[in-house]
């Protein structure tokens, strides 16, 4: 099987590029063909050698994902896209559209094995990681697409499929790879990874100093609640995870962001708002009110709007910036939580 180009930092390709006895400027050349003209056909490399040309062919994968099948919402606003890797295995992710931004919503893990109980990812299990070239397979994949329409991607979201703190390594070296300065230069503040609360990761996170957005996988203000849903909980209780997140906050001066899934009867009533309150007083974040996207194994319901913007309005009298997620992609299985391999 070949290798996927991708997987390559420009270092990498650096070093490869001396040993077939190429000049040092042929690295960045080659680099920018593919990740600032997204030229992903080496057999066109203009101003490369023929023989260059035809060995990066011969040795390397420049499609590691290949789309299948792409459903649209009746909205027209978001588009899911079921992806091919090049051992069959099979990932989601989705593009939306909003009023000034083309955000991606990409995956990490082909499944997860985090099981959370509302999570149609989760409820697949865990088959493996996608390497980092598999992920920047999808951004570039978007890019091209909205290129031909003459439309730019304005914000990357690393939500979808698999928990991204589970694959650190590749994911950070994805994200280093699209951020670099001589190629696809998209910038870090841009990008957001979520997690469900790996506390090791995080501080791992934390120490590394990045201007990546981070996104906590909350959805509950008690032990008690968060074990019945996030069994990540049972590991790392609430107590260290907002212990690690008021650290993340202290030493990056950046806000962070919780997501709140509303379960009806579940901990969306008025004491839990409260008790969320109370947790994050004081914290620099946002927290994202997300009315639970209904799976097929889970058996309760999302709130009402109402009830939300009750949970809402608690939250803004004690100060705790918030907000209710507009919903994105629900009639085809693109929400939040929904994402899952059917053809």
């Amino acid at each position: 099987m070949k290798r996927c180009f991708f997987d390559l930092s420009f270092s990498e390709l650096s070093e490869l590029l001396k040993e077939y006895g190429e000049p040092d400027f042929r690295a960045k050349q080659i680099w920018q063909l593919v990740y600032k003209n997204l030229n992903l056909s080496p057999e066109t490399f203009p101003a490369v050698p023929k023989e260059l040309r035809q060995k990066l062919k011969e040795d390397f994968e420049f499609a590691p994902i290949s789309a299948i099948k792409k459903v649209v919402s009746q909205d027209k606003r978001t588009e899911k896209y079921l992806f091919q890797l090049a051992d069959g295995k099979k990932i989601e992710a989705v593009l939306m559209y909003y009023r000034e931004r083309i955000t991606i919503c990409i995956s990490t893990q082909v499944g997860c094995a985090m099981n959370c109980a509302f999570c149609a990812t989760g409820q697949m299990g865990f088959t493996r990681n996608l390497s980092a070239g598999e992920i920047i397979g999808q951004v570039l994949f978007f890019a091209a697409e909205l290129k031909l329409t003459e439309k730019k991607l304005s914000n990357i979201v690393v939500m979808g499929m698999g928990e991204p703190f589970h694959n650190f390594e590749n994911v950070m070296k994805a994200i280093d790879t699209i951020n670099h300065a001589e190629g696809f230069q998209f910038g870090e503040r841009r990008i957001t990874v979520s997690t469900v609360g790996i506390v090791p990761m995080i501080e791992k996170f934390t120490k590394a100093k990045r201007q990546i957005n981070l996104a906590i996988s909350l959805h509950a203000p008690s032990n008690k609640i968060r074990d019945q849903i996030l069994p990540i909980n049972k590991k790392y209780p609430l107590e260290k995870l907002l212990e690690t997140c008021q650290i993340y906050v202290d030493k990056t001066h950046r806000r962070l962001t919780f997501e709140y899934a509303l379960i009806s009867g579940l901990n969306d009533s008025v004491e839990d708002a409260m008790r969320l309150s109370k947790l994050l007083r004081g914290m620099l974040c946002h927290v994202n009110l997300i009315p639970l996207n209904e799976t097929k194994k889970f058996e309760r319901k999302g709130s009402t709007m109402e009830r939300a913007n009750d949970f809402k309005l608690i939250l803004d009298k004690a100060g705790i910036p918030c907000s209710i997620r507009l919903k994105r992609g629900v009639d085809i299985g693109a929400g939040c939580g929904q994402l899952v391999t059917q053809t």
